[in-house]
């Protein structure tokens, strides 16, 4: 047999042949090739050698660096695509994984389908088999690194969302992927063993139907631009209509442009823009104004980015979320108490701000804290409160604040009308701020605690009137809630004695009450831009912290 020097050329961006013409080849090659080619076919001891050399000189071409020696090691460096007969029938099962993986917001091209594809192509009975041993081999890496690498991806994301934002913090599945491919080439249920390494979640599922529907709509072209203009409403004629009316229907099939060529906003009209405005958390007034009209602006493709970026974010959720947890979407502003996957209780919330961002991680509730004082942080100290401090040196007292100075492990009260606070900066700021119970207190009457890195917490406000706005990220980075206390009954209910009247005793008193929890209550702080909502419709939201557009970025890099 001929050796030649070994070349690696992953081909990532090649045009690729459709499916069922690679299927259809990689069989033709199977049934002809053992009768033209039996000379040409390596013996399986060879390639056991020839695959433990290519190992231990390391190849910087494949991705999976360290599962990939391991599962060789499982298999005695005895390869599992190829053989001495041919190419075993679960590599087109490998390919059919690797092609369905664009259906879930990823890229083919990733997983050495073009390489793979190349190497397939020796196998035509012209070229009698294998030309060289290293094609062999050749095939057999790539084919192991894709899967490796694609299970890797749908069981816990393509990209490690810490790498882009120190503020997420991911609990990630894990599993032993040399194992399950071992598994999986000995029952021949390559592909089957991949897609149960997706999320079973059924909001995953409902967003991947719509990122499907939404994927199509963009592979017939794009979606009429809306010009702008004055805000339009019912009753009204504008040239704009019939373009609306086309964009809209292109989203819900409602209506056919070709049905309705006048230029009058009607009443239907008017219902459908409301659904519209509905979808992409918009105040539903049905009037054509300057914030839905940017959304509908939004260019197909990125809708479609969006979509696959959050069904990424999907992919780096825990194996289980439990039976009874909260659920807080950031970018929706909502919290929603979950039991056995059904919402129980649902609530506004409002969150960090745009230079504050409320992080996402997951914990548990282990205790709250009825009538709570609070110590301010220093960054809020120095950036938000000095400046008032400043501005009113009864401001302290009007809010309930006192002044300390620390001395050591010693706390001492300082009188705030003593300080000159006009001397007094970010740089040159030795006290701390306590705030006592109380009606003004920041956290209003009860805050809900989790052992978490970033000090962030569930907890009342006083300030009931931001609950009325759209758009609620006020806060510093905690999250305040619509209606805590009903939270806080529901949290209770199952500790022993914890009813209405004793929460209310302990409200009244005024004393600052910390309660353990004998069952702490899973939370988690999620981020979805996109969604769908209980009766399976597809929800847009504002990308108020710009995460988005980062992620898609490096969805579109090169993996590491």
């Amino acid at each position: 047999m001929k050796w030649i020097r070994y070349r690696l050329d992953l081909g990532a961006h090649q045009k690729a042949p459709c499916l069922i013409e690679i299927i259809a080849a990689i069989f033709i090659g199977v049934l002809t090739w053992s009768a033209a080619a039996q000379a040409a076919v390596p013996d399986p001891l060879d390639l056991a050698q020839a695959i433990q050399k290519r190992l231990a000189n390391g190849i910087p071409a494949l991705f999976c660096q360290v599962e990939l020696p391991r599962f060789y090691a499982l298999q005695l460096n005895m390869p599992v695509w190829v053989t001495d007969k041919g190419l075993r029938r679960h590599l087109p099962d490998l390919l059919t994984a690797i092609e369905a993986s664009a259906w879930e917001g990823l890229r083919p091209a990733d997983y050495h389908q073009a390489a793979i594809q190349e190497r397939l192509s020796a196998f035509s009975p012209e070229k009698e088999g294998f030309p060289t041993l290293e094609d062999a081999v050749d095939l057999e890496l790539l084919a192991t690194d894709a899967y490796l690498l694609l299970g890797s991806h749908f069981r816990s994301g393509r990209v490690n969302p810490e790498s882009i934002d120190s503020e997420w913090f991911a609990n990630r599945r894990q599993g032993d992927l040399p194992r399950r491919l071992e598994q999986a080439v000995a029952g021949d249920a390559v592909r089957s063993s991949l897609m149960r390494l997706l999320p079973d979640y059924e909001g995953y599922r409902r967003l991947k139907s719509t990122f499907r529907y939404y994927r199509q709509l963009a592979l017939r072209g794009t979606w009429p631009h809306i010009p702008d203009g004055k805000t339009l409403q019912r009753e009204e004629h504008d040239e704009r209509v019939p373009l609306l009316r086309t964009r809209l229907a292109m989203i819900f099939g409602t209506q056919s442009a070709e049905e309705h060529q006048t230029d009058l906003f009607d009443a239907d009209l008017e219902t459908t823009l409301k659904r519209f405005q509905e979808m992409h958390g918009l105040e539903a007034d049905g009037r054509l104004g300057h914030k839905t009209l940017s959304a509908l602006n939004v260019p197909i493709n990125d809708r479609v980015d969006q979509i696959a970026a959050n069904l990424e974010r999907w992919r780096w959720l825990p194996e289980d979320l439990g039976d009874r947890y909260l659920l807080v979407n950031i970018a929706n502003y909502r919290l929603d108490v979950i039991e056995k996957n059904t919402a129980v209780m649902t609530m506004g919330v409002i969150v960090g701000k745009p230079y504050r961002h409320t992080p996402v991680f997951s914990s548990a509730i282990r205790y709250l804290v009825f009538n709570p004082s609070w110590t301010v942080p220093y960054r809020i100290a120095v950036r938000d409160k000095l400046p008032l401090i400043r501005k009113d040196p009864s401001f302290l007292s009007k809010q309930g604040m006192r002044l300390y100075s620390i001395r050591g492990s010693e706390r001492h009260a300082i009188d705030p009308r003593t300080v000159d606070w006009q001397k007094i900066g970010p740089a040159n700021f030795p006290y701390v701020l306590y705030q006592t119970p109380g009606p003004q207190n920041a956290l209003g009457r009860v805050k809900f605690m989790f052992p978490n890195r970033f000090n962030v917490y569930l907890h009342d406000t006083p300030n009931r009137e931001l609950f009325a706005r759209t758009n609620r990220n006020f806060s510093s980075g905690c999250v305040r809630l619509e209606h805590p206390l009903h939270l806080a009954a529901y949290v209770l209910r199952d500790e022993g004695g914890w009813n209405q009247e004793r929460i209310d005793s302990v409200l009244a008193s005024g004393k600052e009450t910390t309660v353990p929890l004998n069952r702490p209550l899973p939370v988690h702080l999620l981020y979805w831009t996109v969604f769908t909502d209980s009766a399976g419709r597809v929800c847009f939201r504002e990308d108020i912290y710009g995460r988005d557009r980062r992620l898609v970025a490096a969805l579109n890099e090169r993996p590491s």
